[in-house]
């Protein structure tokens, strides 16, 4: 499936690439670095931008626990994560996005949350596997390859 948007005077096609899904959301990879994410509950859609290069989305991850989380892999090797703003009390109110990057000198193919979202797990085309530990309350520290 593909669309166009427009660059400049130009038509750019854009291909979508990655897919997931879960109960509240259904989260779409593009190769232009684009992260579409709809919102079953509100019936809306968001976009979000991995700024910088535009490099192409080949990996995305949903978790719905404590917080609603989102992990995005390109083509590159950079991994995105993004909590998703949080409709509870005290809970997250902007969205956050974190970076994982220079670990994966591939292009990302797989990732995997542990189920309490502490730890994402992800995978490239090289044969790497990475676990980054993460700690929503504190500054992320990516982990180191396995």
């Amino acid at each position: 499936m593909h669309l166009q948007v427009q660059r400049g005077f130009r038509s750019v096609v854009v291909y979508l690439t990655a897919v997931d899904s879960s109960r509240d959301f259904v989260a779409v990879g593009s190769s232009i670095g684009m992260l579409y994410l709809y919102c079953r509950r509100l019936a809306h859609m968001n976009k979000y931008s991995l700024e910088g290069k535009c490099d192409a989305i080949t990996s995305v991850r949903l978790l719905s626990c404590f917080d609603d989380l989102v992990a995005a892999g390109t083509a590159s090797g950079r991994v995105a994560i993004f909590q998703l703003v949080s409709p509870l009390p005290g809970r997250n109110k902007q969205l956050r996005r974190f970076d994982v990057v220079g670990l994966h000198k591939g292009t990302v193919t797989s990732l995997s949350w542990s189920a309490n979202g502490m730890k994402l797990f992800s995978g490239d085309d090289k044969g790497r596997v990475v676990f980054s530990t993460l700690d929503l309350d504190q500054v992320r520290t990516p982990g180191g390859p396995s």
